[in-house]
């Protein structure tokens, strides 16, 4: 098991709370929460070590495309890339709803 951290310098404010996905198999589970300052900040934790930068650019590659301020935690248990996008997406647009 490892555990990331990521930061970002973000200016807009993220406006609540959003849970989207599950940990199970082949998924996650991603938590955004607001950041008290300009940051963002993701900590994710997988069950498979050695990805660091498998997991840098996909986190790398949302957070220049959406500047938000925000605590993101994320548990995998084996999502696939394209997964971990999805559920980044799905739970920022649940955030601003």
């Amino acid at each position: 098991m490892e555990t990331l951290t990521f930061e970002y310098r973000a200016t807009t404010p993220l406006p609540r709370c959003a849970h989207v996905g599950v940990v199970g198999s082949g998924d996650l589970e991603i938590l955004f929460e607001p950041s008290p300052d300009q940051r963002a900040r993701v900590v994710v934790r997988t069950r498979f070590d050695g990805y660091r930068d498998l997991w840098k650019a996909v986190v790398d590659r949302f957070f220049a495309q959406h500047d938000v301020a925000a605590r993101i935690e994320i548990n995998d248990f084996g999502a696939t890339p394209g997964v971990v996008w999805l559920r980044l997406l799905q739970g920022l647009e649940v955030c601003r709803s």
